[in-house]
């Protein structure tokens, strides 16, 4: 490891000599090392000097991607505390919706995910926030995927009423949803974007504290606007 972190360093690379004496190795030992590490694919040669392989890079996106995850969770668990409400974000990659992160509190628990988020993306704000974002041609594909069914008698009840309601949100507006999902919730999700790809970040609250729901999506609203340079971590994960 001390190895490869001093091949890190030279991004032009380094000859085996100077890699040797600064990782503090006896040459014998960083020759064969260094032959390790260029059959395992974490380093390669090139014109007498070593680089960083293919298996070095995957293992450092994939730390990069562990931190914008945790970034990501922290600035939801924050807006999370200031508003009380649990929070969602998710984002649409590769024609499917997913969740990158949830926050919430003993006191108000974010909705049970008894039928399939990516499959009920008709029925919940998170859903219907991401599918506006979306071409005409990429909305019905996923609905051919994922057809409209009821999952409550308050869900919107087929594939046109959908579509429609789809066209009338106002680009980059929130969008809400009271019952559709679960029978004693509502919700409202606000949409981020970065580049092509969709995002949005939703809250809930009990069907009883609907009158909020205006009031709280707003102060969301504001609050992903001060942290959204934060929150599109998330898009590259």
């Amino acid at each position: 490891m001390r190895l490869l972190e001093t091949a890190a360093r030279h991004t032009g690379g380094a000859p085996a000599k100077q890699l040797a004496r600064e990782a503090g190795l006896a040459l014998p030992t960083a020759y064969h090392l260094l032959r390790t590490l260029v059959h395992e694919g974490y380093l390669r040669r090139e014109q007498g000097v070593f680089v960083l392989g293919s298996a070095a890079e995957r293992l450092g996106s994939g730390a990069a991607a562990q931190s914008r995850r945790a970034r990501i969770g922290k600035t939801l668990d924050d807006c999370c505390e200031l508003l009380g409400v649990p929070l969602y974000f998710a984002v649409y990659r590769q024609g499917e919706i997913e969740v990158v992160s949830v926050a919430e509190r003993p006191g108000y628990r974010a909705v049970e995910e008894w039928a399939d988020f990516r499959a009920t993306a008709h029925a919940h704000a998170l859903g219907q926030c991401l599918l506006s974002q979306l071409d005409p041609d990429a909305r019905r594909d996923h609905l051919d995927r994922y057809p409209v069914q009821a999952l409550t008698p308050y869900t919107v009840r087929d594939e046109r009423t959908l579509l429609a309601r789809l066209e009338r949100v106002p680009r980059m507006q929130p969008v809400t949803e009271r019952q559709e999902y679960a029978v004693g919730t509502v919700c409202a999700a606000i949409p981020i974007t970065a580049g092509a790809t969709a995002a949005a970040v939703a809250l809930s609250l009990p069907a009883h504290q609907a009158r909020r729901l205006a009031a709280v999506s707003f102060r969301l609203g504001t609050e992903i606007g001060r942290v959204v340079g934060s929150l599109s971590f998330s898009i590259s994960i």
